[in-house]
């Protein structure tokens, strides 16, 4: 495996599972962990925002589904571009667009203009995400699982880290502020990240032919069949996972507890999915992608249950703990198992198709669980309709696993993909 592994026209030997190669997954955790800001700034901000535009919850909870689908359509559009140039234009690319949403965010006068900015802010925050975790992939080859469990790790960490923070901006500086503040703070941060990380892989360019690797396992299915299986299992999953991580905090708030504990119960929550997405990768170089992902989404569907029964103050910071220890490791798992079963080569675009789905699942799922509400006065209703898409990933990642246990082929340690 050959690539450019400093700037200029050189090309030198770059050696998977090197120390090299775990800069480079250090430098671009902490380029994830400020970008994926985008994706949970609205969590936060939900309830300052609906009391603000006097709009509904539902109405509210637009904003969200609008920077999951930005952040899943830009998954897509960044991986075709990481797959063709380099992650570095990608990254590129994110910033800008992450810069603009906050600012635009920041000076909406309606509703409808705060929505729109929240996809300009998920479509910047995407390049961080599923692009980096199928670029950690091609790093490494014996610790591929936990390379792409700790790459998507930034998406945790970001959501344990600035919920807190951006909480004290809005009471110190109001929302709009923080908004402003949170995009130029943003891209001034990532670009200098970028700028090392650049330094670090040399200069930007189309991935060489003889990166691609054969799949370790071949489901006997087309990679586009694939793909789309995949991708409903996500959409299905994330819709589950979409309601305690977009509505924990309106909930706390409803329960009389106040927004900052959901605030600390969503940081909890989220500090525990970083656990789980490393302990998942770990999992995954032992067991593969696919069991790794299916004991995932039976957890989740063990933890979220739990919130039919459990509404006391101490009990829902256990059983949020719970959900992220559970619930981390699903989506990276996802881009495990698409490295597995098809080319390389397509990995970025695979991996970003799948993400998107997935995404869109979460935009879904944050926002029927604020209508249901709005319909019910209740979150009961959100968390079994969860369950219920819940079970229909499990369902498809069970009958993907048995196939797989009947087509597996030989996979030689030590072939580089």
């Amino acid at each position: 495996m050959t690539v450019s592994s400093t700037p200029g026209p050189s090309v030198s030997t770059f050696v998977p599972d090197s120390p090299a190669a775990w800069r480079r997954l250090l430098i671009a955790v902490a380029i994830a962990t400020i970008g994926c800001v985008g994706t949970w700034s609205i969590v936060v901000m939900l309830p300052k925002v609906q009391a603000d535009f006097g709009g509904t919850r539902g109405a509210a909870s637009l904003a969200y589904t609008a920077a999951m689908i930005g952040f899943g359509v830009g998954g897509v559009l960044t991986g075709r571009l990481t797959d063709r140039l380099g992650i570095v234009p990608a990254m590129g690319t994110g910033i800008l667009s992450l810069l603009l949403g906050y600012l635009g965010a920041g000076m909406s006068a309606a509703l409808w203009q705060f929505v729109a900015a929240y996809f300009f802010i998920g479509l910047g925050a995407s390049a961080t995400f599923a692009p980096l975790m199928a670029e950690a992939s091609h790093w490494f080859v014996r610790r591929r699982g936990i390379a792409v469990g700790i790459a998507g790790s930034g998406y945790y960490l970001s959501g344990a880290l600035w919920p807190a923070l951006i909480e004290r901006g809005i009471a110190d500086y109001g929302w709009r502020m923080t908004h402003i503040a949170l995009g130029v703070f943003c891209a001034a941060a990532m670009t200098v990240l970028v700028l090392v990380f650049r330094s670090s892989v040399g200069k930007s360019q189309p991935r060489a032919p003889g990166v691609a690797s054969r799949p370790s396992v071949d489901l006997r299915l087309s990679p586009n069949a694939l793909t789309a299986i995949l991708s409903v299992a996500s959409f299905a999953c994330c819709v589950a996972m979409a309601i305690p991580h977009v509505h924990i905090v309106a909930y706390c708030g409803d329960l009389g507890y106040g927004l900052a504990r959901g605030v600390e119960m969503l940081s909890l929550m989220l500090a525990l999915g970083v656990v789980s997405r490393i302990g998942s990768g770990y999992i995954a170089d032992q067991v593969g992608g696919l069991a790794t992902l299916l004991i995932g989404s039976v957890a989740q569907a063990a933890a979220l249950g739990m919130y039919l029964f459990f509404n006391g103050l101490t009990s829902l910071y256990v059983v949020s703990a719970l959900f992220g220890l559970f619930q981390g490791g699903i989506v990276s798992s996802y881009a495990i198992v698409v490295r597995e079963t098809m080319p390389a080569s397509e990995a970025a675009t695979r991996v970003g198709t799948v993400i998107m789905v997935s995404l869109l699942g979460m935009s879904f799922g944050g926002w029927i669980g604020g209508v249901i509400f709005d319909k019910t006065g209740s979150y009961q209703v959100a968390f079994l309709n969860g369950l219920a898409w819940n079970a229909l990933n499990i369902v498809i990642v069970l009958l993907l696993l048995l196939r797989a246990r009947r087509a597996r082929v030989p996979h030689r340690a030590g072939v580089p993909g």
